[in-house]
């Protein structure tokens, strides 16, 4: 019975607790870090009566709570169920009287004896002792350079309370967050938190908040005490001291020149900002980027960037945005204060000023005879771009090119480069634009390109001064035209006339303008006497060229 009499309360009512009743009702799955003694915390709660009638509430006044665990600032059963929480853990708290507002409660609000319900979830642990916590999340395989104080930064963020509430975003504005580092420009937090970073990576940042905004928050949406999550990514950085940054990727091992200021560079590139995408790309438009460096018509650190380049060079140019496009940025692919990094392939370059560069492969010996203006030449040649690619090649056709040297026939600095050559001699000649096909080019030929000729002399034959068909060797026939008229009708036909010119040049007396059809030649010159073009030379009409010439000064004067 007495067992009973005792036993009974136990079934029906506990009876006063002894300790702060605990329930973990939820405990995330990652828990980095439990509140101790001894930490600052941020926390939300509902508080109760048993009938489950509200007294307080953090929540009702827009506001969390902060303070010191574990000290006594807070009413024991509190400070007792809230060490050992983790961030976003909840936890259902029961405080009995004696380690809650005892017997005497709190006029008005609680009454005394009163055991108190609570609803609590943690918001916030930070220790005054905290450092900065790092971690990398990744990193390009390069890094050439990391960031340190005095450098400018533009990078992407997320910013979170600890328990994961998302206050700010630079992705959310479309645009990274620009500013120096260690100038006081930043949080001294992410002023820490930042260096050390290479272009490309990222890391997660957590400052406690006496690293961050402290006691007093910012504004609605960082509380006071909050300690502040930021996962960064580093698009680029740079230092206003920078200059051009120059990577030589492939160096021709033959390099005769380099660029100079006033040269005309054609090249290919491909334009990214430091996080790899891509702004610009001349390969996309299947044609080189031509201009002059060193005067002003590209963007400074490209000017300084192409100095002393090869042909056929590759070169990685990073550039800083004070020698690029500074704070504006251009269009909407290069945003402000970007660097911009130029992978360059020189194709040619070239001076306005430059002549035909002549060289000798292989020259006979015993070579008396050379080449001059007027002469009818044959001669094998293979024409290239200097990258090397083929543009075209007398090998292709049955014959080797011809062609009467000083007629305005072929592109002058090939007239020139073929010029004392003896037959059998072969050349390599560059051939600057402005000597070739200028800047427009001509079909298979891009503008402004500098040509590479190879070529090899097969023949040649004597020429005439320029506007004669034929000329003698010695002083013509006193009787020309009774020599010329071999039926003595009065008259000379066609045939006749060149019957005479062929007995001419077969004796040696004279010679024809070298050309591949001497036949056009003699039908030409019996076209210029037949003056009234009845079929027929007459007397009056058969006149030397010197003749006419003296007849033309004649009427001049």
């Amino acid at each position: 019975l007495l067992l009973g009499v005792l036993g009974a309360p136990a079934l029906g009512d506990p009876g006063p607790l002894e300790d702060v009743v605990i329930d973990r009702y939820y405990i995330p799955k990652i828990c980095l870090r439990e509140a101790q003694m001894g930490d600052f915390i941020r926390y939300h709660y509902n508080g109760t009566f048993k009938d489950g009638k509200k007294f307080d509430s953090s929540y009702d006044r827009g506001a969390t709570v902060a303070g010191v665990v574990g000290v006594g600032r807070l009413i024991t059963g509190m400070d007792r169920g809230l060490q050992g929480m983790c961030v976003n853990e909840r936890r259902h708290l029961i405080v009995p009287p004696h380690l809650g507002y005892g017997s005497i409660g709190v006029a008005g609000l609680i009454p005394p004896d009163a055991t108190l319900y609570f609803d609590v979830v943690m918001l916030d642990i930070w220790n005054k002792n905290d450092k900065l916590q790092i971690t990398t999340l990744s990193k390009p395989e390069r890094c050439n350079r990391t960031v340190e104080n005095s450098d400018f930064v533009r990078y992407h963020y997320n910013g979170t309370l600890l328990d994961g509430t998302p206050f700010d975003s630079s992705y959310s504005k479309g645009s990274t967050y620009d500013t120096y580092v260690g100038t006081g420009w930043l949080i001294k937090g992410m002023d820490q938190g930042l260096l050390g970073m290479c272009a490309g990576e990222k890391r997660s940042i957590i400052i406690p908040p006496f690293l961050a905004y402290g006691e007093k928050g910012y504004g609605t949406v960082i509380p006071p005490q909050a300690s502040l999550v930021f996962s960064v990514l580093l698009v680029d950085f740079h230092n206003p001291k920078d200059g051009v940054s120059l990577e030589h990727l492939e160096v021709p091992e033959s390099c005769k020149r380099r660029a100079v200021t006033g040269d005309f560079v054609r090249y290919h590139y491909n334009g990214t900002l430091m996080d790899g995408t891509l702004f610009d790309s001349s390969y996309s438009r299947n044609q080189t980027y031509n201009t002059y460096i060193g005067k002003g018509y590209i963007i400074p650190g490209m000017d300084q960037g192409l100095q002393g380049v090869c042909v056929g060079e590759q070169r990685r140019v990073v550039i800083p945005p004070h020698l690029a496009y500074g704070e504006n940025g251009a269009g909407d692919k290069i945003p402000g204060s970007a660097v911009l990094i130029f992978d360059v392939h020189v194709i040619d370059f070239h001076n306005p000023e430059d002549p035909v560069e002549i060289e000798t492969v292989f020259r006979p010996e015993g070579c008396n005879v050379t080449t001059r203006n007027r002469d009818f030449v044959r001669y094998h040649y293979n024409c290239s771009l200097l990258d090397g690619t083929r543009l075209f090649s007398s090998h292709d056709y049955e014959k080797p090119q011809e062609v009467t040297l000083g007629a305005n026939k072929v592109i002058e600095g090939l007239n020139s480069g073929l010029l004392d050559m003896c037959v059998g001699e072969r050349r390599v000649l560059i051939v600057p634009p402005h000597l070739g096909h200028g800047e427009s080019g001509a079909r298979g030929v891009p503008g402004s390109a500098v040509l590479r000729f190879e070529v090899e002399l097969i023949s040649m034959e004597e020429g005439v001064p320029e506007g004669y068909l034929f000329i003698w060797h010695g002083e013509p026939p006193a009787n020309l035209y009774e020599q010329m008229d071999l039926n003595k009708d009065g008259g000379i036909p066609a045939d006749e006339f060149s019957t005479f010119i062929k007995t001419q040049v077969a004796e040696g007396k004279g010679r024809l303008m070298p050309s591949s059809d001497p036949e056009k030649v003699i039908a030409d010159m019996f076209q210029n006497q037949d003056r009234n073009q009845d079929g027929k030379i007459t007397p009056e009409e058969l006149k030397l060229k010197s003749d006419e010439d003296k007849e033309k000064i004649h009427e001049e004067l």
